[in-house]
């Protein structure tokens, strides 16, 4: 298993991975500097593409973004029992967060109608994380991890800063807290905190198959600490990206009830369903007047085991189709 993971001819040694993921070792002034300059460069070109709407800009400030190294290191200093480079690499990523944040916060107030960005897709897709980004942020992280480990796989890193998407949801809290929407800023930094925490445990797991613990001859209680940390973080991001995916399939079951309550209703059709803490929201385009708004509450209730308040959001009118 571990010769078909990383072939020992492509294994890269113990002394290569720290020169990559330390920034504190070697050319330590040229290390920093191309990283932060490189991350700031990154932060700008994510929160423009976040604010224009343009999920090229927003890629292209993933391929930049070279805040994986921190986080990779974090990694190797598990393994390595280095604590050291873990406070180092945590250091490092936070500082990062500070300064991805603070940018989007400070891009946030030149905009004319800063609530006008909370609705556009990059937005949206960034602030209500689910378990699929969950699964594929481990994933990715796996990718990462044995690229890292690999020579011949390196060309690869590209499109593991695209997967596991970094700095745009930073740029994403940032704008949103800038925009006085701090629940949305949570759900963008829920997703941040997924895909570092997959990345470290994923790269843990193959940095310790792939025998670098024993290079170091790292001491097995630090780690184990250590490992029982990283899996108690992985449940914590997990809770907030399982009660959005419940939320998610309730909302849909919400959508149907609405439908079967509007019956027969001429032209009305439901426009959206949000379930957010203790309110559903539906939104619905239809005639004037509505079937009785209780009996929609009692068909939310028996379906969402909370009971969440139903607010209806009535648009009055019909969908016209133009003829030919």
């Amino acid at each position: 298993m571990t010769a078909y993971l990383v072939p020992a001819d492509q294994r890269r040694t113990l002394d290569e991975l720290t020169d990559k993921l330390d920034l504190s070792v070697g050319s330590v002034t040229s290390k920093r500097s191309a990283f932060w300059i490189m991350l700031v460069l990154s932060a700008v070109i994510a929160i423009s593409g976040v604010i224009g709407d343009s999920t090229a800009t927003v890629i292209g400030a993933m391929i930049v973004a070279p805040l994986s190294v921190p986080i990779l290191g974090v990694a190797l200093g598990v393994v390595t029992g280095r604590g050291a480079l873990v406070a180092r690499s945590l250091l490092l990523v936070g500082c990062s967060v500070l300064v991805v944040v603070a940018l989007g916060f400070l891009f946030a107030q030149l905009l004319p109608n800063p609530v006008n960005v909370l609705s556009n897709a990059q937005v949206l897709g960034r602030t209500s994380p689910k378990l699929m980004d969950l699964t594929a942020a481990l994933a990715t992280g796996l990718v990462a991890a044995v690229a890292i480990t690999r020579r011949d796989v390196g060309d690869v890193l590209p499109g593991v800063a695209i997967a596991i998407s970094l700095v745009p949801p930073l740029g994403v809290v940032g704008v949103c807290l800038g925009s006085q929407a701090p629940a949305l800023a949570l759900g963008a930094f829920v997703l941040f905190a997924c895909n570092v925490v997959a990345m470290i445990l994923t790269a843990t797991i193959v940095l310790v198959v792939a025998g670098y613990a024993v290079d170091a001859e790292a001491p097995s209680g630090r780690r184990g600490k250590a490992y029982l940390v990283l899996g108690a973080a992985l449940v914590l991001v997990a809770v907030p990206m399982v009660i959005n995916s419940l939320s998610t399939l309730w909302a849909g079951q919400i959508a149907d009830a609405t439908r079967d309550w509007l019956g027969d209703a001429p032209g009305a059709q439901v426009v959206g369903v949000t379930l957010h803490s203790d309110t559903a929201t539906v939104s619905i385009l239809g005639p004037e007047q509505l079937p009785p708004v209780d009996e929609l509450q009692r068909a939310v209730d028996d379906l969402v085991p909370w009971n969440p308040n139903v607010v209806i959001v009535h648009t009055v009118g019909a969908r016209l189709q133009q003829g030919r």
